[in-house]
């Protein structure tokens, strides 16, 4: 196996233990994910996807690699959009939404997105923290980290080429 390929596999096993970590929170530690929360998780089941996709695919590695540099890159600026949020004052911080069922319940699925990737009052709360840093600021972490590995796989792979 091919040292890109095994990059591919360990970023799509790094993505389904962040899931698995994100479903824990939620239904076993009793915490509510919120807009921006859902978003990042949107984006980490993207780049596992495509991880997997590149890993037993194995043709296109610079596309592979793109889509996941890429989608590694809108999901740290979620996270840091969130982390933003967490940062503000309490009397800045926007008002409650309603919650995810209800939007796409009563909203066209474009609207629904909108208003998801805009969050909420409720993407400001630290729910969590773990070494003085918040599940957004992890989710960052590992969003850079994605994505450096993937470029490095991209100029492994132009090298090599």
């Amino acid at each position: 196996m091919a040292n890109e390929r095994k990059i591919d596999f360990l970023i799509f096993i790094a993505c389904i233990i962040l899931l698995g970590v994100a479903f824990f929170m939620q239904y076993i530690m009793g915490l509510s994910p919120c807009y921006l929360c859902i978003t990042q998780r949107f984006f980490i089941a993207i780049i596992g996807l495509f991880s997997l996709l590149a890993f037993i695919h194995n043709r296109s590695p610079k596309i592979y690699g793109l889509i996941v540099t890429l989608s590694a890159l809108v999901g740290g600026y979620f996270a840091s959009k969130q982390l933003w949020l967490q940062s503000l004052p309490p009397e800045k911080i926007p008002s409650c939404g309603p919650p995810v069922n209800y939007l796409f319940d009563s909203f066209n699925v474009s609207e629904a997105i909108k208003i998801l990737i805009q969050g909420d009052g409720n993407c400001a709360a630290v729910q969590w923290t773990f070494i003085g840093l918040s599940i957004p600021g992890w989710t960052l972490i590992c969003f850079i980290a994605i994505a450096t590995l993937s470029v490095l796989k991209i100029i492994r792979n132009n090298k090599t080429c």
